[in-house]
């Protein structure tokens, strides 16, 4: 018979061992914490609309399809808002923006005891969740993170200026100014004066340039606060490509930067890829998600360690480009791109800069040789630039590329095209790509 002190023993070491044993499960699995870390790449989106402004869908429910989709990291930007505090709006508004059948999925998804309803009829009311509550749902450690967000959406000389900022504590209202560089400025003043006041890390970046082919190149160098902006969009409305009057969004970048290098002595602008998505269910040439994102290389996956590396330029953009790696050796001057193979398609690699001595001061367009058409539609865009800014240097196809400097180049960005097309293009006969961003600027005698 067994006494009820060896019980008590007995009892003990089991407790113990299964405690050793739970400790043990808990150690292997926690790989999300690490005491030797390596960087690795995170993938994720920093534009995206829900009901919370003029997107088509519940936050919670476009938050949980990132997530799905594989994305790390995820900032829900609505205009001129945070989704904080208590809100509710009519069914009726819900159903006329997202469809007839928004509020079953929702109800499908989450269950009624998380949908919150009040009302009737024409009265019948939802809640939106602010992140704060619905980020518990769908946020997991080393996996997948919420970043608060919000588009300063905002205006100058009559077009729309918008600027997203990323991990903001309190939404930051326009300011606006007489120019368009006037408030591009205003509103990044106002969103470091907030990191310094909040004491955490914010990151701003200047929304589609050629949306209304608002902001021009020149615009956008002397806005020299300004370091992010978006190389690709995945609205299909926003002019990725330019048009025969209007410059693309990286002929932008290309002049923007050059100016910036030879006449403003200031550092250029890093790119980031976004989705800009407002619609969920499948709308024709809708606005929808997973056209673009940005992966960063980080140790850790925290809104810290993600915006210290995207605004260190660790990282780069994609429509669908899976990169192994991309680095510059500063030592070598050499910028080297990995490639990781998709099936049969073939990659070219562009290594695109400008050179010492290029002409930055642009010629006036004469609008006296186009017709009247032509002229008004060249809205603030006056003056053509010299094909010498952002040359193709070298052209590479396969997995790997290389690109040594000269000495004689200001900077060298490269880009990646695949022959196949993406999942969800945002117009036909697109390529999926990959922007790396500009190097090589940090070897000037004369630093910005």
């Amino acid at each position: 018979m067994t006494t009820l002190p060896s019980l008590r023993a007995h009892s003990g070491l089991l407790v113990a061992a299964l405690l050793f044993l739970a400790g043990s499960h808990i150690h292997a699995a926690d790989d999300a914490v690490s005491a030797d870390a390596a960087p690795r790449w995170w993938k994720g989106n920093l534009h995206t609309h829900t009901f919370w402004s003029d997107g088509d869908d519940f936050p919670d429910m476009v938050a949980d399809w990132y997530r799905a989709h594989d994305y790390n990291f995820l900032a829900l930007s609505d205009h001129n808002v945070l989704s904080q505090g208590i809100r509710w709006e009519k069914e009726s508004k819900l159903t006329k923006k997202g469809g007839a059948d928004v509020v079953s999925k929702y109800v499908a998804r989450f269950g009624d005891a998380w949908v919150q309803r009040r009302g009737e009829g024409a009265d019948a009311e939802i809640r939106l969740k602010p992140l704060e509550e619905f980020r518990t749902l769908v946020e997991e450690r080393g996996r997948f993170l919420m970043i608060p967000s919000e588009e300063i959406s905002d205006k100058a000389e009559g077009v729309p200026i918008h600027i997203n900022a990323a991990n903001l504590k309190e939404p930051i209202h326009p300011l606006s100014g007489a120019t368009v560089t006037e408030a591009i400025t205003n509103n990044l003043r106002a969103v470091h004066d907030q990191a310094e006041r909040a004491g955490r890390e914010i990151l701003a970046h200047l929304n589609h340039p050629n949306y209304h082919y608002a902001v021009t190149a020149h615009d956008l160098a002397h806005a020299v606060l300004e370091r992010h902006f978006e190389i690709h969009n995945g609205h299909p409305g926003v002019n990725q490509r330019g048009d025969h009057h209007h410059p693309s969004m990286e002929r932008v970048w290309d002049i923007a930067n050059t100016i910036r290098l030879v006449e403003l002595n200031a550092p250029p602008l890093f790119g980031v890829a976004t989705d800009d998505s407002h619609n969920y269910h499948g709308k024709p040439k809708g606005a929808s998600p997973g056209r673009g994102w940005v992966m960063v290389r980080s140790t850790h996956l925290s809104p810290e360690y993600i915006l210290r590396a995207l605004k260190a330029g660790d990282s780069y953009s994609s429509s669908g480009i899976v990169l192994r790696d991309v680095r510059f050796d500063a030592k070598s001057k050499t910028l080297r791109v990995e490639i990781e193979p998709d099936g049969d398609a073939v990659f070219t690699t562009q290594f695109i800069g400008s050179m010492k001595g290029v002409e930055t001061a642009g010629d006036p367009i004469d609008t006296t040789k186009l017709s009247a058409e032509d002229a008004k539609a060249l809205g603030r865009h006056k003056h053509k630039y010299s094909d010498r800014i952002g040359e193709t240097l070298k052209t590479v196809q396969g997995t790997t590329a290389e690109y040594t400097f000269t000495g004689e180049e200001l900077y060298v960005r490269a880009v990646v095209t695949s022959t196949r097309a993406p999942t969800n293009p945002s117009w036909e006969e697109q390529k999926m790509q990959a922007w790396t961003q500009p190097v090589g600027w940090e070897l000037r005698k004369s630093k910005p």
